[in-house]
């Protein structure tokens, strides 16, 4: 009898441990987005006896996962781009995000400074960021110490939690890019996880919170008298924007301001007009020979960004009010001949929509509601 007794408190205890780690595992299903964890957790639901000993085993790999950033296969990225003296870029894809490119369809960067080393855009998610951080570490072995994001979209920021589970503290972003970001987050990972992949892009969090924020300009101190300018000229391509310029290197990081070769791609949120305005503002404000490492396409030079971006922007606005002036509907403005861009990768998938959307920018129309 005695010995049934044990076996029933046995039970009774193992029933009770099971349903508190439960309830606790219930409420953290949400932050679980690991596939092999999330069968653990279901798991231990539905095992009254081994629930408690489960959920610990979920809870420290949980742990494990996040001091390492990523846990998974390093994945094969272009060879980056030597820019300069201890600066390369990869430059990503030049078509949309895809489970092929792992989402990685913007330019990668990093600057060897004598105190560490400065990353600009975080990624598009754990994965590819890790991927990154691998590969700089074959050509320096300086800790990774300042990252900043060129803007609120998923390829530059999704990344950004790997960073900061590595043990990087010093984050920068435009305050209106990281607001973007941190109300957009869910729609945004979301969107990246579908296009790109779930097993890659689910790990990601929102670190908006760790982020310096600056609106016009903010200057960080390097070391060995080195700074970095973060810049924001004002909205296009995003609401928001980071540039960083290295005064030391007469070298400027532009972000989505700036495209090389790439034809450009508008969103709902892209105001073309004053695209157009800070474009001109950056330009001016950089040395005429400043290195340029764009946000899409290879480094290069304020000459090629100019023709390649703002003669673009400025060809296609006089287009359309020429149009306008004469008359014609939105429908026309789908004619106006680009032939002259046709070679740019992503054209077909752009020029018709770019010609329509600055139309409807001009005549007050609904740009739609677009998250990425």
């Amino acid at each position: 009898m005695a010995q049934f007794s044990r076996v029933k408190s046995w039970v009774m205890a193992g029933v009770l441990l099971s349903s508190i780690s439960g309830q606790l595992v219930q409420a953290a299903d949400s932050a679980i987005t690991d596939p092999y964890l999330q069968g653990f957790a279901a798991y231990a639901k539905e095992n009254t006896l081994l629930g408690a000993s489960v959920n610990a085993y979920v809870s420290d790999v949980q742990k494990v996962e996040q001091q390492a950033g990523y846990i998974g296969k390093i994945l094969t990225l272009p060879k980056p781009t030597q820019v300069a003296d201890g600066v390369y870029t990869i430059v990503g894809s030049l078509i949309w995000h895809t489970p092929e490119n792992f989402g990685l369809n913007n330019n990668l960067s990093w600057v060897e400074f004598a105190d560490g080393v400065f990353v600009f855009n975080a990624g598009p998610n754990p994965a590819v960021a890790a991927s990154f951080h691998h590969i700089i570490k074959q050509y320096t072995n300086k800790p990774v110490k300042w990252v900043a994001v060129e803007n609120s979209q998923g390829h530059a920021y999704l990344g950004a939690s790997y960073w900061y589970d590595v043990g990087v503290r010093n984050f920068y972003s435009n305050a209106r890019a990281n607001a973007d970001f941190d109300n957009g987050f869910e729609q945004i990972k979301a969107s990246w996880s579908r296009r790109v992949g779930e097993e890659i892009t689910l790990g990601a969090r929102n670190i908006s919170d760790k982020f310096t924020e600056f609106d016009d300009k903010l200057v960080v101190d390097v070391g060995a008298g080195e700074v970095i300018e973060f810049l924001n000229f004002g909205p296009g391509h995003t609401p928001g924007s980071t540039l960083a310029y290295i005064p030391s290197r007469n070298l400027l990081f532009t972000g989505d301001v700036a495209y090389n070769t790439r034809s450009l791609a508008f969103f709902s949120y892209t105001n073309t007009a004053y695209w157009i305005d800070t474009f001109k503002a950056m330009r001016d404000a950089m040395p005429k020979d400043v290195i340029v490492v764009p946000g899409h396409g290879a480094p290069t030079d304020m000459a090629t960004i100019s023709r390649d971006t703002l003669g673009y922007l400025e060809f296609l606005h006089a287009e359309v009010k020429k149009k306008m002036a004469a008359g014609e509907s939105e429908a026309e403005m789908e004619l106006i001949d680009q032939s002259a861009y046709k070679d740019r990768p992503v054209f077909e998938q752009t020029h018709r929509q770019n010609a329509v959307h600055v139309y409807r920018e001009l005549s007050g129309g609904d740009l739609g509601d677009d998250v990425e």
